[in-house]
């Protein structure tokens, strides 16, 4: 099969509304072209910085505009970091995602910290990945040097419907952040979220853009949306499977070499859902209770999967080498060279109405 970048959105539309069972066998042909079926990477997304974020993407909970459950934490501490490595490994994983609930990263004692936490988690001989929101070219150079295997920032959507998701960030400061990772020398995990009322158009165009990244991404996250009450999108309703299905085969057949990481929403997918989406082309899944916030399936449910499927976890560093550590990472040549993300701030009608709702809540909260 050959290695594209030239794909139209027509071509990715044909391939996805293609007959499942021929969609699928195209993909999994695909699939062992490029990678081991039987091999599975496992991840573990650790969230070091929960809650508070500034921003305004209609399907997260930590939005500090809205009112929901989630425990707010300050940035966790590179021994806590450390425990929590050593306990993912133990259960399999050779990854562990690091994600801060920022905006973009700032510089200072938290952001030092942070990269602390990569060398240290680099010395365990796992890949560690990084989701910061938005980082400079500097910033990108100390992750590198620091021991960063990728970093990942999500394009969720595609551009037309970003503006229905999301106000306060705009979709091309994704694409240079995508870019100041690559420029440092660091693998790229960019993909998107499925169900937040795109249609299918959108979800082609996405992986056009993705694919028209120079190279584009090694890996590609397909979250199902996990509706979260007090979020603008907590009445969405959970696209079916098989959506979940085409879109990881799509995927698989546009971006051949990528994994493709079957992400957020497992918990509602059965066993042989999620075995569909393996032969369909899923090569990387997250482990542990939660995906930064919301549920995920118990690792020893996942295990037991695997045995039945013949699936074995991924060694550490299958795909690419270990980074090495450069001391360069602990100076900043970023001093006094602010670089000014953008701030659309068009309006979007559900986003206004949850943050009003969260004010209200809250106010009855505070007198109650």
């Amino acid at each position: 099969m050959e290695n594209r970048k030239n794909w139209t959105r027509k071509e990715v539309l044909e391939l996805y509304n293609k007959p499942l069972i021929e969609l699928v066998f195209e993909a999994a042909t695909v699939h062992r072209l490029h990678h081991d079926p039987l091999e599975v990477q496992v991840s573990t997304l650790l969230s070091i910085k929960t809650g508070g974020c500034p921003e305004d993407c209609g399907y997260c909970p930590q939005a500090a505009r809205y009112h929901t459950d989630i425990a707010k934490n300050d940035l966790m501490s590179v021994q806590t970091v450390k425990a929590q490595a050593l306990r993912a490994r133990s259960s399999g994983s050779s990854r562990v995602c690091m994600g801060a609930a920022w905006r973009n990263v700032k510089e200072g004692e938290d952001f030092d910290q942070v990269l602390e936490m990569v060398r240290t988690v680099r010395d365990l001989n796992m890949e560690v990945c990084c989701t910061l929101g938005m980082i400079t070219p500097d910033q990108a150079r100390r992750l590198s040097e620091a021991g960063l295997y990728a970093y990942n920032h999500n394009l969720d959507t595609s551009e037309e419907h970003y503006k229905k998701v999301i106000s306060t960030r705009g979709y091309q400061d994704r694409i240079e952040t995508i870019g100041n990772a690559r420029k440092a020398g660091l693998t790229v995990c960019s993909g998107g979220i499925v169900g937040m009322g795109e249609s299918i158009e959108d979800r082609a165009a996405m992986l056009v853009t993705l694919s028209n990244l120079n190279p584009y991404p090694e890996s590609v996250p397909i979250n199902a949306l996990v509706p979260v009450e007090g979020t603008p999108m907590e009445e969405q309703e959970q696209i079916p499977i098989w959506d979940m299905i085409r879109m990881v085969a799509t995927t698989r057949i546009v971006l051949p070499t990528a994994t493709v990481r079957l992400s957020a929403g497992r918990t509602e997918m059965t066993d042989e859902g999620q075995a569909l989406c393996f032969m369909s082309g899923a090569g990387s899944i997250f482990a542990g209770d939660k995906l930064l916030t919301t549920p995920n399936p118990d690792i020893n449910k996942d295990m037991k999967l695997f045995s039945t499927l013949g699936l074995v976890p991924q060694k550490a560093y299958k795909k690419g080498n270990k980074p090495e550590v450069n001391e360069n990472y602990k100076n900043s040549n970023s001093e006094g060279r602010k670089v000014k993300w953008s701030r659309p701030a068009h309006d979007i009608d559900a986003n206004i109405a949850a943050t009003k709702s969260a004010k209200e809540k809250r106010k009855i909260e505070a007198n109650s």
